[in-house]
C-alpha cells in the first residue's frame, strides 16, 4: 500500500468507469466508416466505426436489428451514422457503442434534430387533435404562403379555377427554402393575424430533400402555427415528405394540389348538384311547355267549336240510324216475344200429342206388374190358399189349429173355390 492512495480492485475500478461513462454518454451519434462487419447465429451484428485517426466497437443486438432493416444492406467501407449509448463490458474492461438506430450518412444530423424537436413538441401537446381547428366548408377568402413563381402556386390556382365555383385568394409571396425562409413565413403569418377577413391559411411548397424543406421544421414556425388565429393547412412536399408544420397545422395535405382539391371539394359537390338540378329543371320546363302547348291547342275556341260540331253530327248520324218509326217492333222486342211464343206453342203441342201414348205405356207397365204379383197366377202353378168366412187368410198351421171344429172355410184354386169344414 502506497501512502495517500486507496487500493481498488479491478472490478471496482471498471465498475466506476462504467457508471460514469454510461451516465455521461447515454446517447451519442457517431459517423464513420464500417469495418469488420459480422453477424452471429443469434442475430446480433458487430462492426467497427472508423475514421483516419480512431476506431470504436459497435454492437447491434437482434431486437434493434429488426427495427433497422438498413443493416442488411451495409457492407465494409460504407459510411453511416449511428445513434445509441456507450456501454462498458466489465469482463474485458472495454467499452463499445450499443447501436439503437442506423442513419445514412449526410442526413443523420438533420433527422436526429428533427426527431428530437418532434418529440419535444409532441410532449407539449402541440400535435393533439383536440386543439386543431375545423377547416371551413366554404371559405370565402384563402391566404396562401408560397413562392410567387413556384410551381406549387400555379398548381394550386389551376385546381381552384377548374373545380371551385367562387374563390378569393390572397397570395403572400414568401421564401420557402434557405436560411431566410422561416423568418419570411413568420412575418407573413404575423401580418395575417391582423386581418379578420381570412378564413383559412395555406402553407404550400413543392417536394425536395430534407435540407430543402428544413425551413418548415423551424421550432418558432411550428409554435406559431400551433396557436394560430386562423385555421391552417400544411401542403409541403410530396406524399412521403413530412415536416413539423404537417403535425401542428389544423390539416395536412400531401401536396399543394391536394390542398386545393380539399378546399374546393364542397364547391365541386355543390357545382355538380347545381348542374344536376339545372338539367332536371330544364327537362321539366320543356315538358311543362310541351303540355301547355298541347292544352292550348286542345282548348282553342276553333278546336272546341270543331269538336262540338263533330259531336253534334255524330249524334245526328246515330239518331238517323235508329229510325224509331220503322223499327218500333224491333226496338220493343215484339218479334222476339212472338218467336219465343211460337217455340212454346210448338213445344206444348208436341207434348200433348205424346201424352196419351206415354200414359198407355205406363198403364201397360203397371198392369204387367200387377199380373205378376196377382195370387191367381201363383194358384195356376198348383198352389191354393184357405180363407175363413170372415175373409181372412189362414197362412200357417198354427192359424189352422186355432180354428174351431166344424167351422166352415173356403179353399181357393185358380179356377174357383171349394167349401169345407174342419173335422
Amino acid at each position: 500500500m502506497i501512502e495517500g492512495y486507496n487500493i481498488a480492485s479491478v472490478s471496482e475500478l471498471v465498475s466506476a468507469i462504467k457508471s460514469q461513462l454510461e451516465s455521461e454518454f447515454h446517447e451519442v451519434m457517431v459517423e464513420g466508416e464500417v469495418t469488420n462487419l459480422s453477424t452471429s447465429a443469434s442475430g446480433h451484428w458487430y462492426f467497427n466505426l472508423s475514421d483516419d485517426e480512431a476506431s470504436i466497437s459497435c454492437a447491434l443486438f437482434k431486437g434493434d436489428a429488426l427495427r433497422n432493416p438498413l443493416v442488411r444492406n451495409i457492407k465494409d467501407g460504407d459510411k453511416i451514422a449511428v445513434l445509441g449509448p456507450l456501454s462498458v463490458y466489465q469482463k474485458r474492461g472495454t467499452f463499445q457503442l450499443i447501436v439503437k438506430r442506423i442513419i445514412p450518412a449526410g442526413e443523420g444530423k438533420l433527422k436526429l434534430q428533427f426527431e428530437k424537436l418532434k418529440a419535444k413538441l409532441a410532449s407539449e401537446g402541440l400535435f393533439d387533435l383536440d386543439r386543431k381547428k375545423q377547416i371551413p366548408v366554404y371559405p370565402k377568402k384563402i391566404a396562401i404562403l408560397t413562392a410567387e413563381q413556384g410551381a406549387a402556386l400555379q398548381d394550386f390556382l389551376e385546381v381552384m379555377r377548374r373545380r371551385a365555383l367562387w374563390f378569393d385568394i390572397l397570395i403572400l409571396p414568401c421564401l420557402v427554402q434557405g436560411d431566410g425562409a422561416a423568418p419570411s413565413l413568420l412575418k407573413a403569418l404575423t401580418y395575417l393575424e391582423t386581418r379578420d377577413d381570412i378564413d383559412v391559411v395555406v402553407l404550400a411548397r413543392g417536394g425536395g430533400s430534407l435540407e430543402d424543406l428544413w425551413a418548415f421544421n423551424d421550432e418558432r414556425l411550428a409554435r406559431k402555427l400551433a396557436g394560430y388565429k386562423h385555421p391552417t393547412i400544411s401542403a409541403i412536399g410530396h406524399q412521403v415528405d413530412y415536416s413539423l408544420t404537417d403535425y401542428v397545422a389544423d390539416l395536412r395535405c400531401e401536396t399543394p394540389t391536394a390542398a386545393a382539391e380539399t378546399l374546393s371539394q364542397p364547391q365541386t359537390v355543390l357545382k355538380n348538384r347545381m348542374q344536376t338540378v339545372s338539367a332536371h329543371l330544364k327537362k321539366n320546363m320543356q315538358t311543362s311547355l310541351y303540355e301547355i302547348a298541347k292544352k292550348k291547342e286542345h282548348y282553342h275556341p276553333r278546336a272546341m267549336i270543331s269538336k262540338i260540331s263533330e259531336g253534334v253530327q255524330n249524334y245526328k248520324n246515330r239518331l238517323a240510324k235508329m229510325s224509331f218509326h220503322s223499327r218500333g217492333e224491333i226496338l220493343i222486342g215484339l218479334h222476339q216475344k212472338q218467336m219465343e211464343l211460337d217455340e212454346v206453342y210448338n213445344k206444348f203441342s208436341h207434348q200433348f200429342k205424346l201424352w196419351p201414348e206415354r200414359i198407355n205405356q205406363k198403364l201397360s207397365s203397371f198392369y204387367k206388374v200387377l199380373c205378376a204379383l196377382s195370387p191367381k197366377d201363383v194358384l195356376k202353378r198348383g198352389y191354393s190358399f184357405i180363407e175363413t168366412k170372415e175373409r181372412s187368410v189362414v197362412s200357417s198351421k198354427l192359424d189352422f189349429d186355432k180354428l174351431d171344429k166344424e167351422v166352415s172355410f173356403s179353399i181357393h184354386f185358380h179356377d174357383g173355390e171349394g167349401k169345407v169344414k174342419k173335422a
